[in-house]
């Protein structure tokens, strides 16, 4: 038996010409296209991202599979075992599928568990993922801030799954990303108070979409769910993240009339 290629493909935050080039050579290139749903009469985010960008092919099969927004594995397994089952028997006969993920297959994604259990079920099978954007650049981005300087760090947060240990993140990491806040927003912003942070956060909702909206003051959103494309990034800032330590960063010499500058003289 000669399995085909299950590809994992980062289609980026949002915005269709952020698929990398090799997302657009693979998804083109495929025989199915496996598009995660949030629900059986929704329809597939992922898809939405990346038509504007490879078309229709009418040869092209288009899988769609349902994945509620859910976090207790008796809700998702049924659903993994479900898109495993539909995505063998395309992979059996020898096809190539592209699970089509929203930002990159690696983080926070469902393709992970249906990696898992397509790799128990076949162990020969060849897995090959395509990274994409995430929406963590993504959001950085829109807030016109770098996610980590020289020796910061960052903590990368889900917060539907408990942000109690929230206050002493603030304080042990640099820079602190909030995803998937639910209904965790109260809390978040209890603990910005707390730490004094509250000035130094800022919201995204849709980075990079059409709808992109940006809130600088996260006061604004407290009464606000956070949906799957909603994040709020904390950024301390209270110490130079300069590799050159305490000593500052100094602008180039003027150079003024027969003297070269420290650049050219290198």
């Amino acid at each position: 038996m000669s399995l085909g290629t299950l590809h994992g493909v980062g289609a980026g935050p949002g915005a269709p010409d952020l698929l990398t080039l090799r997302a657009v050579r693979v998804l083109e290139s495929v025989d199915v296209l496996a598009l995660p749903r949030s629900s059986d009469f929704g329809a597939s985010v992922a898809w939405s991202i990346v038509e504007g960008a490879i078309g229709r092919r009418a040869s092209q099969v288009r899988l769609m599979l349902t994945f509620p927004m859910a976090k207790e594995p008796a809700s998702i397994l049924p659903r993994v075992n479900a898109a495993v089952d539909a995505i063998g028997e395309h992979l059996v006969a020898g096809r190539s599928v592209a699970f089509v993920t929203e930002g990159d297959p690696s983080v926070f994604s469902t393709f992970g568990y249906v990696r898992a259990e397509a790799v128990r079920r076949w162990p020969d099978l060849r897995v090959e993922v395509v990274p994409g954007v995430t929406s963590i650049t993504a959001v950085a981005a829109a807030g016109g801030v770098p996610l980590a300087d020289g020796h910061e760090r960052v903590a990368i947060v889900p917060a539907t799954y408990g942000v109690d240990d929230l206050v002493d993140l603030l304080g042990r990491f640099e820079t602190v990303v909030l995803m998937k806040i639910g209904g965790e927003m109260p809390t978040i912003l209890a603990a910005l108070e707390k730490t004094k942070l509250t000035e130094h956060a800022f919201f995204v909702s849709k980075a990079t979409m059409g709808e992109e909206r940006i809130e600088r003051d996260v006061r604004a959103v407290k009464a606000e769910r956070g949906g799957c494309f909603s994040m709020l990034i904390v950024k301390r800032k209270d110490q130079s993240g300069a590799l050159v330590g305490d000593v500052p960063l100094r602008a180039p010499a003027r150079q003024t009339d027969g003297e070269a500058t420290t650049e050219e003289m290198q």
